[in-house]
């Protein structure tokens, strides 16, 4: 493993972002659609912008599962947003870190010297993902339409059968890779049995992270979030996954729901499925100096990593680990962690694989551990399992949150990682002058 740095070439810092509550989803399509979260995300923040909106140079927006009327789904808000014609736009996907891809992509645009001003952040609608026909269903309406006279049709509708309108659930597709067969859940197993992670571990885990979030949700400390309003003109202003009552009894009730009935990894556990957006500015340095724009943070570097899809809940540890070699930094030299909560099993096995000195080792190419990332200085506020993992989302929001405490924390250096379906990991180092 290399040690060359691997910053951006040219500052990049982040002036500002904001994003929606995250709406945990409930069984039917929510009350907004993606275009409706992005807009929702970014608009009050370019109305505190000293520019116009069709200053930016491009709007860049991570998401997996957009609306098939939604193609491209970065133009859309772009143009919504009143950012003009001739503002290019184009959305990016990979997987869980979208969002975090995005802010990469912009990045380095910026970082390159062709973009001084971008819209970057990521957007997903879980519940809007849709029910598709069986293949078998498409190919008896294709030969239905195909059927030219009374005598065809009544020979096609002769193989019609009520199990070929069984709905096919492109939610759970998606969540399911296709190369190892495995769901997301059944990898946080097979993680959680590599390391030992137990079922009481798991659920402390997720106990603490719905108290931290709704903690940080009674003492204000999520200033980034934006009320959103649906057609009904109900107001949504927090994260409504939060579970404030949760206890270890509740979710030690709670069954297993990937690998029944021996498994660990229950809903309790888990990330939520929920809608939410993100959406920060970008800016070059001469772009600060021209519109005098506040600093929040500045982006250091991004480290992306592979490794096999059947553990890919581990993706941070095999991103985190050359990051901090790139950058000649320890774990020590890091203030707060934003590390996306998944699974509280994945997390937990992320932990456990950067303070094992054989896994560091065998599975990432060092003489040593990493160490050990001191739990009060990771995900201070809760995370995915408290307030769920909007996919497209999740990356921008750790990236934007983690800059959001630097600032209240009066910290300098942070670091965001997410795992992604499909085995890869990535990792964002980012930076702030402390007073």
């Amino acid at each position: 493993m290399a040690a060359t740095n691997k910053k951006y070439s040219k500052p990049v810092y982040l002036v500002d972002g904001n994003r929606t509550p995250f709406l945990k989803a409930r069984g039917r399509p929510g009350p907004f659609k993606h275009t409706d979260l992005g807009i929702y995300a970014a608009r009050s923040l370019l109305l505190r912008m000293p520019f116009a909106a069709t200053e930016f140079d491009e709007v860049i927006f991570g998401s997996t599962m957009p609306g098939p009327d939604e193609a491209n789904i970065a133009r859309i808000v772009a143009l919504r947003l009143g950012c003009g014609d001739q503002v290019p736009a184009y959305t990016v996907h990979r997987n869980c870190a979208s969002g975090m891809q995005a802010l990469d992509n912009a990045a380095m645009s910026i970082a390159s010297g062709r973009s001084d001003l971008v819209l970057a952040g990521g957007i997903e609608a879980m519940s809007q993902a849709p029910l598709l026909f069986h293949p078998k269903m498409v190919n008896w309406l294709a030969d239905w339409w195909g059927a030219k006279s009374i005598g065809q049709k009544f020979k096609v509708l002769g193989r019609f059968s009520p199990r070929l309108l069984a709905p096919v659930i492109a939610l759970l597709k998606g969540l399911t890779d296709p190369v190892v067969g495995l769901n997301m859940g059944q990898t946080a197993e097979q993680i959680a049995y590599r390391f030992g992670i137990t079922r009481a571990q798991m659920d402390q885990f997720a106990l603490e992270s719905h108290l931290k979030l709704h903690q940080a949700q009674q003492d204000n400390e999520l200033s980034e979030v934006v009320p959103i309003f649906d057609s009904r003109g109900k107001v949504y202003d927090l994260d409504d996954g939060v579970r404030p009552d949760s206890t270890l009894e509740k979710l030690g009730r709670l069954r297993p729901a990937f690998d029944k009935p021996y498994g660990l990894v229950t809903p309790g556990n888990s990330a939520q499925i929920t809608d939410g957006a993100a959406a920060l500015v970008l800016a070059s340095e001469a772009a600060v100096k021209k519109y005098d724009l506040p600093i929040l943070a500045r982006l250091v570097s991004t480290e992306w990593a592979a490794l096999s899809p059947a553990e890919m809940g581990l993706g941070p540890a095999h991103a985190i680990a050359p990051l901090l070699k790139s950058q000649r930094l320890k774990v020590g030299d890091i203030d707060y962690w934003e590390i996306n909560e998944a699974f509280a099993a994945q997390v937990l096995a992320v932990l456990a694989a950067l303070n094992d000195k054989d896994y560091c080792k065998q599975q990432l190419g060092l003489r040593s551990a990493v160490g050990e990332i001191p739990p009060e200085r990771l995900n201070i506020h809760g995370g995915g399992v408290s307030l769920g993992h909007p996919v497209g989302a999740s990356g921008a929001r750790i990236v934007l949150h983690l800059a959001k405490v630097l600032e209240q924390k009066n910290a300098s250096t942070g670091v965001a990682s997410l795992c992604i379906g499909g085995g890869q990991g990535g990792a964002m180092l980012i930076e702030r002058s402390a007073s």
